[in-house]
């Protein structure tokens, strides 16, 4: 019997195969998931319906699972139809999962077009998909080294 919170049989063998350096992408319900990942990524929806489950919740499993070691977000855009002021609001979320869950990391905010190039690399091996209808709510994972 598993002792996490992460019971997802699908999620919890290829975090057990991948090792450090590999990523895991969050994505939310927008997020082009079929043609942005890595070229043997495997990708998980869980898209229940809108808004069900979302990246946050999806998040508090996965950290319960594996160390990580950097945590980055898709950086907003400044002008445009998608524009914010600030912060998304889902990032406060994150961050009082990232305490909760006792890890000492910061978000990593990146430009869009290099997240999209980090998730297309070789490295990354899981792409979840949400139901997440929060802009700006993609959040990728690099996996750390197990130190107990």
């Amino acid at each position: 019997m598993l002792r996490h919170k992460l019971i997802h049989p699908q999620i919890n063998a290829i975090l057990a195969a991948s090792g450090h350096h590999s990523t895991v992408l969050i994505a939310d319900g927008n997020y082009p998931a079929a043609s942005k990942r890595g070229p043997r990524a495997e990708l998980i929806s869980l898209n229940l319906m809108p808004g069900v489950p979302t990246c946050n919740q999806v998040l508090e499993a996965v950290l319960s699972a594996v160390p990580v070691e950097t945590i980055q977000t898709m950086e907003t855009e400044t002008s445009g139809p998608y524009a914010l002021d600030g912060d998304p609001p889902v990032w406060d979320d994150y961050r009082k999962t990232i305490k909760d869950a006792g890890i000492d990391l910061e978000l990593e905010p990146i430009d869009k077009w290099k997240f999209y190039d980090a998730v297309s690399t070789p490295d990354h091996v899981l792409t979840i998909q949400t139901a997440d209808q929060q802009r700006y709510a993609n959040i990728l994972l690099q996996i750390g080294v197990r130190m107990d």
